[in-house]
């Protein structure tokens, strides 16, 4: 997961200029076609608009040093914290590079199947492994690249285990792909300390036996998030097609826009007809890109919300941390992420988040903790998240002014944000309309978009009840707002859901 906005500035430029045509790259047999035109046919799977919630392992050898994300990266970049970092504990990397750090991720304490029933506890409906980050290290058990997690570090197909414990749970089951940007992001192993004892001794990656790993010099001026070398985007084609076409996933996800113009096309029409053919014309491919989709995909906003409702689905794609662990990093509360959940469906989208794991391979205490308190929230309150829809609007109360909402990254909001008792957030889904309160209210609860002169709605309100309580609730109709008297006892959770009965 890259943390900073070069690639939208420059992946636009892309339109592509590669010399790779559709016609030289090989496409699985299908309905889809590496055109616009033919990618607008394109149908959500209801899967994936019902799902709402997924959980993403975004997990791989950079965890090793336990100082967060991009560790492959800055390590090579000196006076970097994660610089000084690994000279400190491994020495220069022009001895000791990327590539020895590799054999040290041994995902001990891994317990995939443990770590499912967790998730699918807390709610989840679909998991999502890392394919391979920016590193070019593979988490599948690859028949074209040596450097993959069954023949090295775990000795085991970190995918395709994954697959099988989510499969048994019942959970549809995605791979991320950051594989695009790794050509260029991977240059810094090409390089050498500018000053110091090893002033210009050229780091590991400079070593052509190791080009497999670190990839070849790139040419003058190639530097942005996405390659315009037109042999490297082909091999980013072929690994990704084995990647699909080996575990036949039910999402994919690229960590930047669709890449490479008309081969990433190929790559989409590939996995989109191979999906429809692995289920027997009833797809369920679901594909995130970092781009606006029109109906094409679904489109993927890092670490950043919409503000308001989209007419196609799409998601956040977040973590509860660093991407990476790393030591003493600070978390999202329970709360917090079930606030952005909330938030995220009443606008169209689904909430991915990473749970971040150990290098070996478990969750700690904190992080655990975190998951149990959304299980603990998603029983009762789940009916007004799972298989619902957008209202007429999202919400209402402070949050919904635009001068409170925070930009984020890749042209979204902030993904948290501090809430009042006031926010307001709907969902529907047949006759019932659901209002989740943001924060618990101190007082009654007033939401003015049920009022009778609203403009919004239109309907009768049949019923009043809060989401995971048996007590009734006192309720009113007045002129300006649905009066709720606040409930004499409510539940331990913060975010409260009601459900209102229409007619």
């Amino acid at each position: 997961m890259n943390s900073n906005l070069k690639y939208l500035l420059t992946g636009t430029l892309l339109t592509c200029l590669s010399a790779v045509k559709a016609q030289d790259l090989p496409v699985n047999a299908g309905p889809f076609k590496p055109t616009e035109e033919s990618l607008k046919q394109y149908q959500y799977p209801e899967w994936f608009r019902d799902a709402k919630f997924g959980i993403w392992a975004h997990w791989g050898p950079q965890a090793v040093p336990r100082q967060g994300d991009w560790y492959a990266r800055n390590m090579y970049e000196q006076g970097s914290r994660q610089n000084k970092y690994h000279v400190a504990h491994y020495g220069t990397p022009s001895k000791f590079g990327y590539k020895d750090l590799v054999p040290l991720w041994k995902a001990e304490k891994w317990n995939p199947e443990k770590l499912m029933a967790l998730y699918k506890r807390a709610g989840a409906k679909y998991f999502v492994s890392m394919g391979s980050h920016h590193d070019n290290f593979f988490l599948w058990k690859s028949k074209i690249h040596k450097w993959n997690a069954f023949n090295m570090g775990p000795h085991k197909d970190v995918v395709g285990t994954w697959q099988k414990a989510a499969q048994k749970q019942g959970l549809k089951f995605g791979v991320s792909e950051h594989l695009a940007a790794s050509y260029t992001w991977f240059q810094t192993s090409h390089g050498a300390d500018k000053d110091g004892e090893f002033k210009d001794v050229p780091y590991d990656g400079a070593d052509p036996q190791y080009a497999d790993l670190y990839h070849t010099k790139a040419a003058p001026g190639d530097n942005g998030w996405l390659t315009t070398n037109p042999e490297w985007m082909k091999e980013w084609y072929t690994d990704v097609k084995e990647l699909v076409d080996t575990y036949h996933p039910d999402l994919l996800y690229s960590d930047s826009q669709l890449p490479f113009g008309e081969v990433g096309r190929s790559m989409l029409a590939n996995f989109y007809n191979g999906n429809f053919a692995y289920h027997n014309g009833g797809p369920t491919a679901v594909y995130n890109c970092k781009e606006t989709s029109n109906g094409k995909w679904v489109q993927d906003l890092e670490r950043g919300v919409q503000d308001n409702i989209n007419p196609y689905p799409w998601q956040t794609d977040t973590s509860i941390g660093d991407w990476f662990y790393q030591t003493g990093q600070k978390y999202k509360t329970g709360t917090q992420v079930i606030q952005m959940l909330v938030d995220i469906v009443s606008k169209n989208g689904n909430l991915l988040i990473n749970i971040v794991q150990t290098p070996e391979g478990d969750l700690e205490p904190d992080v655990l903790n975190i998951v149990e308190e959304i299980a603990a929230w998603m029983p009762a309150n789940g009916k007004g998240i799972y298989g619902t829809r957008p209202w007429k609007i999202y919400g209402e109360g402070p949050s919904t002014i635009k001068e409170n909402q925070k930009k984020g990254q890749f042209s979204g909001l902030t993904d948290t944000r501090a809430y009042q008792a006031g926010d307001i957030r709907f969902t529907t889904r047949g006759n019932n309309l659901y209002a989740f309160c943001m924060e618990k209210p101190e007082k009654d609860i007033r939401i003015k978009s049920l009022g009778k002169n609203s403009t919004v709605n239109d309907k009768k309100i049949i019923n009043v009840s809060l989401l995971g309580s048996n007590q009734k609730i006192s309720w009113k109709q007045e002129e300006d707002a649905l009066v709720i008297t606040k409930p004499a006892n409510l539940p331990g959770w913060t975010v409260l859901g009601l459900q209102i009965e229409l007619n």
